[in-house]
């Protein structure tokens, strides 16, 4: 259970990492309805790597594992999202984009076991 811990933390700060390096990724995923597209890849970057450190110390870990949980459920409109815009330009990988809407459930529940 311990490495899980690390991986998803790793996960985390890693895509956390990503939103600074390839921003462009993720404003074509964000909902027209939200503002500041570039800001808010930026700042779910950041949560996303805040999420992953505190995960990692057991003092701050479930406070980690409650702010992922509410991060995971954040990020679903911009899966939903990506699904809907890969639907309607036919992309080929469609159907990952459809595949990734449940592993939010996944990672909800992955993160929910580190509240402890």
């Amino acid at each position: 259970m311990i490495y899980s811990k690390f991986v998803l933390s790793s996960l985390l700060i890693l895509a956390g990492i990503l939103h600074f390096l390839k921003p462009q990724i993720f404003i074509k995923i964000i909902p027209s309805y939200i503002p500041s597209h570039l800001n808010m890849v930026y700042i779910s970057g950041l949560i996303e790597i805040v999420c992953g450190v505190l995960l990692i110390f057991p003092q701050t870990q479930k406070l980690g594992a409650y702010l992922s949980i509410l991060l995971f459920i954040a990020v679903f409109p911009a899966n939903v999202e990506m699904a809907k815009s890969f639907y309607q330009t036919h992309h080929k990988y469609f159907w990952l984009t459809v595949l990734r809407l449940p592993l939010q459930i996944v990672l909800i529940w992955w993160a929910y076991q580190f509240r402890k």
